[in-house]
């Protein structure tokens, strides 16, 4: 199915209503083999990758210059963040100015402070006396078992991110923070293969929605159309996926892994009005598009976190029923996009495409 195939059959199940209008009653659509598009669809945001030339690492801005309304929604049981506690719904700060996603373990959060001061310098930022404070949201994956761990993204690697940004379609696959990304790590690293990092978009009616995600995941990537892995831990000869789920329920034993060895990363935009409290409900509805590629998903060792951004550049209130059905599958589509993209990098494992 096509992207604007997927588009005619969503809007047919929504009625005469658009995004904006009462909810409807859907029927499950299948998740589309292809979705096209990419999160700087969504008008007021860019996107700026830094990519880590001397070890396979790097991170990723979302830029909302004019500011945006945020929610995040954390899954994972070993997350790495900055700034997520003012999203909560009942906290003062109503607007973002820029989401950073980062590899380089917790180390990579410095990278967060080259896009405060590039974000500073351009007058950017919520007021505070005499201070424009800019609000940058950042969540870290790990990768420091690919190359030299010393190597991390840091402040100015943030601040490079910001100064590639551009409301263009970003690069997809094994770049900015999907640079040193793996997944199917449960058999132990030598068997995964190459995560990477992805983007689709998607417009029904009035209203855009987009994702970029980061896929470094300790299971495996599956194509919920076919159910088929699409990258994931290999056997033993490195020649094929296995379905790391259907071996462990055959009596094979994963792996000891140490908590925070993964993490899957991303973020939801969309150009409808939206509230604080709405961003953080629509970041779970995203959270269901990871549960339907990834398997198993949420893990001790990942920290998935997922963010919401909303511009409120179409001038339309959000049908959180609408959205909430679009969201998984534009998400799902990001996830797959990532991993079809990714290529190895020095000593990190083949990609889907590299295989056979």
């Amino acid at each position: 199915m096509n992207r604007r195939a997927f588009a005619t059959d969503l809007a047919a199940g929504l009625g005469a209503a658009t995004l904006a209008g009462a909810a409807m009653a859907q029927t499950a659509q299948p998740q589309p083999r292809i979705m096209g598009g990419a999160i700087t669809d969504v008008p007021g945001i860019k996107v700026g990758h830094f990519t880590e030339t001397r070890r396979p690492t790097g991170c990723t801005v979302i830029l909302t210059e004019e500011g945006a309304v945020a929610g995040v929604d954390v899954r994972g049981a070993a997350p790495g963040t900055r700034e997520t506690d003012l999203l909560n719904p009942s906290n003062m700060v109503q607007q973002v100015h820029a989401i950073l996603l980062s590899g380089g373990s917790a180390f990579g959060l410095e990278a967060a402070t080259g896009v405060v001061r590039w974000l500073e310098e351009k007058g950017i930022g919520f007021p505070a006396g005499p201070a424009r404070v800019p609000i940058v949201p950042a969540a870290i994956l790990f990768d420091l078992t690919v190359g030299d761990h010393r190597i991390r993204p840091d402040a100015a690697a943030g601040y490079a991110a910001c100064q590639a940004a551009t409301d263009q379609a970003p690069g997809e696959g094994s770049i900015g923070a999907g640079t040193g990304a793996t997944v199917g790590k449960l058999f132990g690293v030598a068997r995964a293969m190459k995560g990477g990092i992805g983007t689709a978009s998607l417009k029904v009616g009035a209203i855009t929605v987009g994702a970029i995600v980061a896929v470094n995941a300790v299971g495996d990537v599956i194509d919920p159309s076919t159910g088929q892995v699409v990258a994931g831990a290999r056997d033993v000869e490195g020649r094929n996926p296995i379905g790391t789920t259907t071996a462990i329920l055959r009596g094979e034993l994963p792996a000891s892994m140490q908590a925070g060895m993964a993490t899957t990363l991303g973020v939801v935009a969309t150009d409808a009005m939206l509230t604080k409290a709405q961003c953080q409900r629509l970041a779970g509805s995203a959270h269901d598009g990871l549960a339907r590629t990834i398997d198993p998903i949420h893990t001790m060792s990942d920290g998935d976190t997922i963010f919401t951004l909303a511009t409120g550049k179409s001038g339309k209130s959000g049908n959180m029923m609408a959205l909430g059905a679009i969201v998984p599958h534009v998400m799902a589509a990001a996830v797959l996009r990532a991993v079809r993209a990714a290529k190895a990098i020095g000593p990190s494992p083949p990609g889907a495409s590299e295989l056979g």
